[in-house]
């Protein structure tokens, strides 16, 4: 009687470990590039570190009053007195505001385009929300000046007649509605398509196994909403949002456009003046000397820190979420 043996079970496959190449040319030339593609990403944000570092060292140094508190703005005086206060609060206040009223219509849009509308309004509905994504900014500062500002004038005298003791509706000065409530409204709108857009592809990608089997167990359809689609898009609509606060902080020429400026702090929303970074380096930037301009450098420093911070945070909530999934990224 033969004895066989039986065959020898095969050894696993060998996967490579992330980040090395195999030993095809194609493959070694795209590690290569993903690598320095990389690398010269971190060199160009250093580059840009370094750069605003030393001109701002260089306007710190020669200013007489306090870089973070002082409410003037006077580089070209002498002895040059700046400050950042009023530009950091009018930037922080206007973003937030765009953010209140932004982000819960935006996911409601998205909401519905991705699971309400049908498919024939809801393709022709996205499409239009992209279209707006690519307005220029001067666009919307015009419309903002000729339309938003002369119509809000009632809402800013409403508010003020039935909400004016909660104190940041009270308009205690005359004149236009050019004041941070204003451009935060504005920036709102600016930032609507792109936050929509992005929160809509994350809800698109949830498993329809997910959905479906909580409308098997008799969900309705906001049910399934709440305990599938937006568990599994929390980290999504967070990358948006935050997509969306960073091009609210660096606006300016709509901001520009609507907004009339000036250095006084006020808890006042609708009284006219205020400041923000980009505005007021865009206003200024042709008209300063030397060291009005490493001022102003200065200044974007702040902004360029601040808007690193905002990622980095939203990055760390990102990565403390339990039900992020790779198809957010």
């Amino acid at each position: 009687m033969a004895i066989t043996s039986s065959p020898s079970p095969q050894a696993p496959p060998v996967i490579e470990p992330s980040g090395t190449s195999t030993g095809r040319a194609g493959d070694k030339v795209f590690v290569g590039l993903s690598r320095g593609s990389g690398i010269l990403l971190l060199v160009v944000m250093a580059s840009i570190a370094a750069f605003l570092t030393y001109r701002a060292v260089l306007a710190i140094s020669k200013d007489e009053g306090n870089f973070l508190t002082t409410f003037d703005w006077n580089p070209a005086g002498d002895p040059p007195v700046f400050g950042i206060a009023v530009l950091l609060y009018g930037t922080v206040v206007s973003s937030i505001i765009a953010m209140v009223i932004a982000v819960p219509i935006a996911v409601g849009i998205a909401l519905f385009i991705s699971h309400y509308a049908p498919r024939k309004l809801a393709s022709p509905l996205a499409y239009v929300v992209d279209l707006l994504a690519a307005v220029p900014s001067i666009i919307y500062g015009i419309w903002g000046a000729l339309f938003l500002v002369p119509y809000l004038a009632g809402l800013n005298s409403w508010l003020d007649e039935y909400m004016g003791w909660t104190y940041i509706f009270d308009k205690t000065e005359m004149g236009a509605a050019r004041n941070l409530f204003t451009v935060g409204i504005l920036l709102a709108i600016m930032i609507l398509p792109i936050v929509t857009s992005v929160s809509r592809e994350v809800f698109l990608q949830v498993p329809k196994m997910n959905e479906e089997a909580a409308l098997a167990l008799g969900a309705t359809r906001w049910e399934v909403i709440r305990m599938s689609v937006l568990p599994f898009g929390r980290s999504g609509v967070i990358s948006a949002s935050m997509l969306g606060l960073g091009r609210a902080l660096g606006e300016t020429m709509a901001v520009a456009t609507v907004l009339s400026p000036s250095f006084l702090i006020s808890g006042h929303l609708l009284d006219p003046g205020g400041g923000t970074f980009a505005q007021n380096i865009a206003a200024k930037f042709d008209e300063a000397n030397e060291f009005g301009r490493d001022a102003l450098i200065a200044s974007g420093l702040v902004l360029f820190v601040l808007t690193l911070l905002v990622n980095g945070a939203a990055r760390l909530i990102i990565a403390r979420r339990k039900e992020y999934s790779g198809a957010n990224a």
